[in-house]
């Protein structure tokens, strides 16, 4: 694979299975060169069908997260245009023209159905008056000046928060076959203005519930629909620590009631469902000490409670073993009392159907990440990515998957996968470390890349990963280890470098790269470069200040220097504390930057210029430090591009970006098929 095939990354939404059981739809999204953008439609696929089928059912730009209506007459999805957001839209399942129903300014980000298809409830940020292009002629830079005294007042990706909170909305589903609204002209319009009527509007009404001042998200109904359910935090030390908490209202919004942190230690509780019998509330949670911000390397749990007695809460998964941080939509409810989620481990995602009595069956595992999960009876589907695909759809069975879509097949055939090996070395302490290497074709010796993932709680895994497929394309061998601190291995795992960042972490990225250079003779020991992202930003600069045998370096979007983190983070304010503790000697043998005296390898920094996560500045001192110390350096600097640059950047970046490493390596480590 080369960066010119990214358009040929098609990745697949969580599946909405029709009530019948008879078909499943998804959105399937990709970036697109000419457009700029990302681009996808809504796509159908037939369950009873013994081989792979699907067919494209929307036209839309840009048509994501569909949900069939309880009654299965509609199909709900949103949709933007190339230069709008995105709008809830509505169409008939069987096939029909899709209707705008909102038009929320800053556009609609999630909803639900009701149980008996008549309303749907969604999420939409408000922005405050005067801001956000609210007033005609009032830009950005004309705004007012923003008075803030809180902590968390702004998010990667999203900017200012505290200025567009996200609320929730009731809307009653209108009827599909109904003429559209005509916009009055003339005496009409005259006489609807005279008449000081609500103005015109092509959508139907829509019914804010909430107001408070802060983000409420992840709302859902009650089976009787009755109640709905969502996300917040309210409680009155929300500024300060990472507590949230699920509520459920009336559908008018009214008689509000706290569901969690009734009892027990803090949690940080999301994506409550209750169960078809309407007997049990489940919901997702990681505990936070008492602290209420110990978040580092905790493992997502299910827990669940009667729903009569919400503070009788108890855990269903293992905190150790069990991670479900990655599941995407929240759990599915699946049978009369139990629920449908994804189990992050040893690289993989597997599905687990979990009961209230705390019964737990694995329903897919294997070499592979289960991505979404949708359900309806006794039907599931799935949307999975592995080696060999970016995204498809599939039934569980005995067998393994029935897939029923094939979406990468293009990439297959005009891009090339490589194909990935598991492996486990030994860090210098006996430690065994997992991961993956990719080799190229070819006898050697080939350079070596050391790629250090992001987290550092996350995990390399089975999925297609775009980024080693172009490495090994480009005739460098690819290592992907998940060392202490990476998720998927246990909270233990995980929690290993709490306090102690650089220490086993580095052993472990160490050790990996010395097992696969004894292993694999077509390595080239003396040819090593090390790169990666974030957390693995911070390691690589870590790891170069520390270990002088790499030819060259790559440090991307890094955690560099964690006492200036602190002040200008949108997570500062808990990370570093949580990571690197607070004691100054303490945080200094942990920091890549107290250390850049040391560095003697060339290095490349690469950044975003929106990056709230990890700033601009993090990069601009550390290039600055490495220039006055007469080290070979560079700096790329992308615009209007954040934190998540290499997964959701622009294309047009992104394969900007796949040139500017590619260039770096073919200066200091050049192969055949990539050399100046």
């Amino acid at each position: 694979m080369k960066a010119k095939h990214l358009p040929l990354l098609n990745s697949v939404s969580v599946p909405a299975v029709h009530p019948s059981g008879s078909r499943a739809v998804v959105a399937v999204t990709r970036p697109d060169f000419d457009g700029d953008s990302y681009v996808g439609q809504l796509w159908e696929t037939r369950l009873d069908s013994s081989g792979v089928n699907a067919r494209r059912i929307s036209r839309g730009f840009r048509d994501t997260s569909p949900r069939f209506s309880p009654d299965g007459r509609a199909l709900a999805f949103l949709r933007a245009e190339a230069d709008g957001k995105p709008q809830l839209h509505l169409m008939e399942a069987s096939g029909s023209e899709p209707q705008a129903v909102t038009d929320q300014h800053l556009g609609v980000t999630g909803f639900e159905w009701s149980p008996d298809s008549a309303r749907i409830v969604y999420t939409a940020r408000v922005a405050e008056h005067g801001r956000y292009g609210t007033v005609d002629g009032v830009g950005a830079g004309a705004e007012d000046a923003r008075h803030i005294d809180t902590l968390k007042f702004r998010m990667n990706g999203a900017g200012y928060t505290d200025d567009k909170r996200s609320q929730l909305f009731l809307l009653e589903v209108p009827a599909l076959d109904a003429e559209p609204p005509v916009e009055p002209v003339g005496r009409a319009k005259d006489a609807l203005q005279a008449n000081k009527d609500e103005p015109f509007s092509a959508v139907p009404h829509s019914t804010q519930l909430t107001d408070a001042d802060t983000d409420h998200n992840g709302p859902v109904f009650s089976p009787d629909g009755q109640r709905i359910l969502f996300t917040a935090s309210l409680h009155g030390g929300r500024d300060t620590d990472l507590r949230s908490d699920i509520y459920s209202i009336a559908p008018d919004g009214s008689d509000r009631e706290l569901l969690t942190n009734l009892e027990g230690p803090v949690l940080g509780a999301s994506e409550a469902r209750i169960s078809a019998d309407g007997q049990w509330l489940f919901y997702l949670a990681t505990e936070l000490s008492d602290s209420g911000i110990d978040f580092v390397a905790r493992n997502e749990g299910l827990y669940v409670a009667p729903v009569d007695r919400p503070g009788q809460a108890r855990r269903l998964t293992d905190a150790e073993s069990i991670d479900l941080g990655e599941t995407a939509g929240g759990p599915v409810p699946f049978g009369p009392d139990a629920m449908l989620v994804g189990n992050r481990t040893r690289g993989a995602i597997e599905l687990l159907q979990v009961t209230a009595d705390g019964g737990i069956k694995v329903l897919a595992g294997g070499e592979r990440l289960i991505t979404g999960v949708g359900a309806s009876g006794d039907t599931v589907v799935v949307s999975y990515t592995d080696p060999e695909t970016a995204g498809d759809v599939a039934v569980p069975a005995e067998a393994g998957l029935r897939r029923l879509t094939d979406f990468s097949a293009l990439l297959r055939s005009e891009a090339g996968i490589a194909p990935v090996h598991e492996a486990t070395y030994q860090a210098a302490d006996g430690y065994p470390v997992h991961g993956w290497v990719l080799l190229p074709e070819g006898e050697g010796p080939h350079p070596v890349l050391l790629n250090i993932h992001g987290g550092p709680f996350a995990q390399y895994g089975w999925g297609l990963f775009d980024e080693a497929q172009v490495y090994v394309d480009a005739g460098y061998a690819v290592l992907l280890p998940n060392p202490r601190g990476a998720a998927g291995y246990g909270q233990q795992h995980g929690r290993a470098i709490k306090g102690a960042m650089g220490s086993v972490d580095l052993l472990d990225v160490l050790g990996f790269m010395e097992g696969a250079l004894a292993e694999h003779s077509q390595l080239d020991h003396t040819r090593l470069g090390v790169m990666g992202g974030s957390y693995g930003g911070y390691l690589t600069a870590w790891t170069i200040s520390q270990d002088h045998r790499f030819t060259a370096a790559i440090i991307e979007r890094g955690y560099l220097d964690p006492p200036s983190f602190v002040g200008s983070s949108d997570i500062g304010w808990f990370f570093s504390n949580e990571y690197t503790g607070s004691d100054p000697d303490q945080v200094r043998s942990q920091n890549p930057f107290a250390h850049i005296d040391k560095v003697q390898t060339p290095a490349m920094i690469i950044h975003s210029e929106d990056d709230l996560r990890c700033p601009l500045e993090q990069a601009h001192r550390y290039y600055t430090a490495l220039k006055q110390q007469a080290i070979e350096t560079e700096m790329v600097v992308f615009p209007g591009e954040n934190h998540e640059l290499s997964r959701a950047g622009t294309p047009h970046h992104r394969r900007q970006r796949f040139e500017a490493i590619l260039s770096w390596w073919a200066k200091h480590l050049p192969t055949a098929q990539n050399r100046l």
